[in-house]
């Protein structure tokens, strides 16, 4: 059976997907295709190259993102995303898609003629960054003539990119749609994180449907895109979403354990 994991966009609250992974791991989830975007595509490619639970959360809590030293000079946003390729190649050596476990679907956004691009194949750090650059915050990248910036632009829940190749999908939606007060809104960039939601909701909500299971953790909706604090609290309320909806009694899917 094919089992395809989906892995939504959301800046710092992907490391809930994280927290969803070690509970696949532990319920005996064999996942055969993977699609992510912006940290979904992260999380995703170092799972899918082999990597454990616990090493991709070590990785992410010693990435400094927002240090002096990858601040973008001379292009457009204030992270230079090109500055994080030796700190992927590490994981990476090789570079391509071909190098991984698991087949990998990634999406990203030409920034210039504003069309959605699925990388699945050739080069593989460039796609993994140019799909996690949130627009106005990473600077653009180059990938052979295009530039690219968040694929969370055009398709945030990348359900499409597996369902024909996957007897069941397990979807994780780090990006939980509530209505919020005026309160909430106290920055500039709360007000462009808000919108950016609202029109990534629309389309991402509408492909609940194609999915066997749905982990979106409710609780996460305290929680920034671009806050870098408390990394272990989003981390359990994704592994506690998953035990959740892995135990509810209406859930379909099949794990190894229960084959």
């Amino acid at each position: 059976m094919n089992t395809g994991l989906v892995l939504s966009g959301g800046g710092f609250r992907g490391i809930a997907h994280i927290g969803v992974i070690k509970a696949l791991n532990e319920y005996g989830f064999e996942i055969t295709h993977i699609a992510g975007t912006s940290a979904g595509a992260i999380i995703g490619a170092m799972y899918a190259g082999g990597l454990d639970w616990k090493q991709i959360l070590q990785f992410i809590k010693k990435i400094n993102i927002f240090s002096i030293n990858n601040y973008a000079v001379g292009k457009p946003g204030f992270v230079d995303t090109e500055k994080f390729y030796k700190q992927f190649s590490v994981f990476f050596p090789d570079d391509n898609f071909k190098s991984l476990k698991i087949p990998l679907f990634i999406t990203a956004t030409n920034i210039l003629d504003g069309s959605l691009k699925v990388f699945t194949e050739g080069e593989l750090i460039r796609p993994i960054l140019a799909s996690a650059a949130f627009p106005g915050v990473f600077t653009p990248l180059k990938i052979a003539d295009e530039y690219y910036v968040d694929g969370g632009a055009l398709n945030n829940f990348p359900v499409d990119l597996i369902k024909n190749y996957c007897d069941q999908i397990i979807g994780v939606y780090v990006n939980p749609f509530l209505k919020i007060g005026i309160e909430q809104l106290k920055h500039s960039f709360n007000v462009l994180e808000r919108a950016y939601k609202i029109r990534s909701a629309k389309d991402s909500l509408s492909k609940f449907g194609d999915c066997h299971l749905i982990i979106s953790p409710e609780d996460l909706i305290n929680h920034s895109t671009f806050s870098i604090t408390d990394v272990d609290a989003v981390f359990e309320l994704g592994y506690k979403a998953a035990i959740t909806a892995i135990e509810n009694p209406d859930n379909i899917l099949e794990s190894k354990k229960t084959n």
